[in-house]
């Protein structure tokens, strides 16, 4: 029995120093979220000390996303409104928005911001992004993004000051049914202090939202020598061009696909 009475003694002693054991723990936690910190200071990288906010407002400068090489920078200053961004399909809609709510977190978690200037109140960040269906739960995939979208309404009862990020809302839906949804709902997000970061291919909803404090910054591309070229610069408006049929012939689909595309487009348009 001399193993089994050497085990709980192990234990019997473990348990005794529960406590030291957890100090121990957070102890060698911090200092090493301590050095990590360090670390990404003493970087090359382009990094600010946030300045924090009790207004409405979120403002930055020449701000990117960490984990991309050689990412453009770009500049934003929502005050009292939101953000809706319309884009061309690669343009960088989602990069964007996902930039602002990977430094809001930054900021008030380490400190820091990969930007030049970033101003902001202390945000609940909420997100619906990247969503799937889900066979196990036998959910499609427009359920899925109702009930993450209800998560952000019922946040938007709080006092806190929240920032919610969303990438084509309702898009697991039809046209006319999006446009009335996703304006009502984010009409509903952008009160009190709350902040809406939005990107959407639905230019009809540029102009209900206008209304509605929202304001209105897209990404576009140009075509030069048959191949697609994005700056990935932020502009301010909405989008006025279109090039999801001009990628289908860029990579060779059939050109009776094309032609038929094109004819539907232009009936649709008129």
């Amino acid at each position: 029995m001399v193993e089994y009475i050497l085990f709980f003694s192990f234990i019997d002693s473990i348990t005794k120093e529960k406590n030291s054991i957890e100090k121990m723990f957070c102890f060698i936690g911090e200092i090493d979220s301590a050095i990590s910190t360090a670390s990404i200071k003493a970087s090359k990288n382009e990094i600010c000390t946030p300045n924090f906010t009790k207004e409405k407002q979120l403002t930055s400068k020449e701000i990117y996303h960490p984990l991309i090489d050689n990412c453009i920078t770009n500049t934003i200053k929502l005050i009292d409104s939101s953000l809706l961004l319309t884009g061309s399909n690669m343009s960088g809609k989602t990069t964007f928005i996902r930039t602002i709510a990977v430094n809001s977190i930054l900021a008030q978690t380490l400190n820091i911001c990969y930007a030049k200037e970033y101003i902001a109140p202390f945000f609940k960040v909420y997100s619906s992004i990247r969503i799937t269906d889900d066979l196990l739960d036998n959910t499609s995939y427009y359920l899925e993004e109702v009930l993450t979208i209800k998560e952000l309404v019922n946040a938007a009862k709080n006092e806190e000051n929240c920032l919610f990020v969303l990438d084509e809302i309702f898009k697991g839906t039809n046209t006319i049914e999006r446009i009335s949804g996703g304006k009502a709902i984010l009409s509903y997000l952008n009160k009190k202090n709350h902040t809406v970061l939005v990107s959407t291919h639905d230019i009809e909803l540029t102009d209900l939202l206008v209304k509605e404090n929202y304001e209105l910054f897209h990404f576009s591309e140009q075509v030069e020598n048959e191949k697609l070229f994005f700056d990935h610069k932020l502009k301010s408006g909405k989008l006025k061009t279109r090039n999801a049929i001009k990628i289908l012939e860029l990579y060779k689909y059939p050109f009776e696909i094309i032609v038929d595309a094109r004819k539907t487009e232009e009936k649709n348009l008129n």
